[in-house]
């Protein structure tokens, strides 16, 4: 079983992260229904490289080492009980022949279900991983999303964009790109409080 992390392939999960602060938000709401929008050039508008904000979020470069270490003890518990069905499988080839018809075919039935049951634990430990993966980028994009929000009102940013390659924005000035800016908030944010990030999924499917 070898299951790489695709983490990259996940990373487009927003193509625009948006925020309006609640002042500019009621602003307009009342120049909208009196039939005036905010004008462009009174928005200021910042944008970050998203697969940058993920891969330099410490806390993801953490959980992504703990599910991939996980993964490996996985694979390994795996290709041992594989091993074991393999040894057990060419015992009954050499020695089937000293058995009585009854019980050869009781064998036979043992190592199907036990092929069977092999099968059903490998695709439950992808089954684990794949899940651990889901809630790692899913708890990624909340904290995100949260400090996104805590950093637009800080610095009176009206709208934030995400850029993914393959995403909505083609262009954008250097001289609004906030990554490093960003990034650099939200690690000291994690590391400030480490334990209010959400914990990985409990490695339970090997113990069985």
């Amino acid at each position: 079983m070898k299951k790489g992390l695709k983490f990259l392939g996940v990373l487009a999960f927003a193509s625009v992260l948006f925020y309006s602060c609640d002042q500019k938000t009621a602003t307009t709401t009342e120049s909208a229904s009196s039939g005036e929008g905010m004008a462009a050039e009174d928005m200021k508008v910042a944008f970050v490289y998203t697969d940058s904000v993920i891969n330099k979020y410490d806390y993801f470069k953490k959980m992504s080492e703990e599910i991939t270490s996980k993964g490996k003890r996985f694979d390994s518990d795996l290709q041992s009980r594989a091993r074991g069905f393999e040894q057990e499988v060419a015992t009954f080839q050499q020695t089937g022949g000293n058995m009585t018809p009854n019980q050869a075919r009781a064998k036979q039935d043992e190592l199907m279900q036990k092929e069977q049951n092999l099968m059903t634990y490998r695709n439950n430990l992808m089954q684990e991983l794949s899940a651990d993966e889901a809630k790692l980028m899913n708890d990624v994009y909340e904290q995100v999303q949260v400090y996104i929000k805590d950093y637009a009102k800080e610095n009176n940013i009206d709208i934030i964009l995400s850029y993914t390659r393959g995403g909505a924005m083609w262009y954008a000035t250097e001289a609004i790109d906030v990554t490093a800016s960003v990034v650099d908030g939200l690690n000291k944010k994690y590391a400030a409080n480490p334990a209010g990030a959400a914990p990985a999924a409990a490695d339970s499917t090997a113990k069985k």
